[in-house]
């Protein structure tokens, strides 16, 4: 896929466009600044049709934001390991005052999910697949280092996806 957009959104986020053939879904990849240094590389060689945003966030908000607008076929969370599922998550009310200018609040409650991979394996929490799965979204979670090969065997798994 090839790299044809950078921007940065309201609350200060960095977001990133990676175009590949004609067709295809769209995709959202969201990792946390500290997990996403080799992201961008791994997604200019990703093999495959449509289109992904790569969303580097701190806090749910921004993620929040940028799944209403990205419409995702599903959704790549970056995490400290893969997950197959993971339990509900209360996450106390808290106010961000310093992000890209912007003052809100953050916070509530989010549902359990599974792993649209199937591939069995660990449960743990994670707070952003609890987010994208409060919107309906299918997630996968995966390291740092697997988003490529991660992106791709999804990508194999739908109609027209790869």
């Amino acid at each position: 896929m090839q790299h044809t957009r950078t921007w940065f959104d309201l609350y200060g986020s960095a977001l990133a466009t990676f175009e590949g053939r004609a067709g295809g879904h769209p995709w959202l990849v969201a990792a946390p600044p500290e997990l996403a240094g080799t992201l961008a590389a791994q997604l200019d060689t990703l093999n495959g049709k449509g289109h992904v945003v790569l969303v580097v966030h701190d806090g749910l908000t921004p993620l929040l934001a940028a799944l209403r607008e990205a419409h995702p076929r599903g959704v790549l969370i970056v995490a400290g390991q893969p997950l197959a599922s993971g339990p509900a998550v209360s996450l106390p009310e808290r106010l961000v005052e310093d992000a890209g200018g912007v003052e809100y609040r953050e916070g509530g409650d989010f549902p359990a999910w599974t792993g649209a991979d199937s591939s069995g394996g660990a449960a743990g929490e994670c707070a952003a697949a609890s987010v994208a799965a409060s919107l309906g979204f299918p997630v996968v979670v995966t390291a740092p280092d697997s988003v490529r090969a991660a992106l791709e065997a999804w990508m194999d798994r739908v109609p027209h996806g790869r």
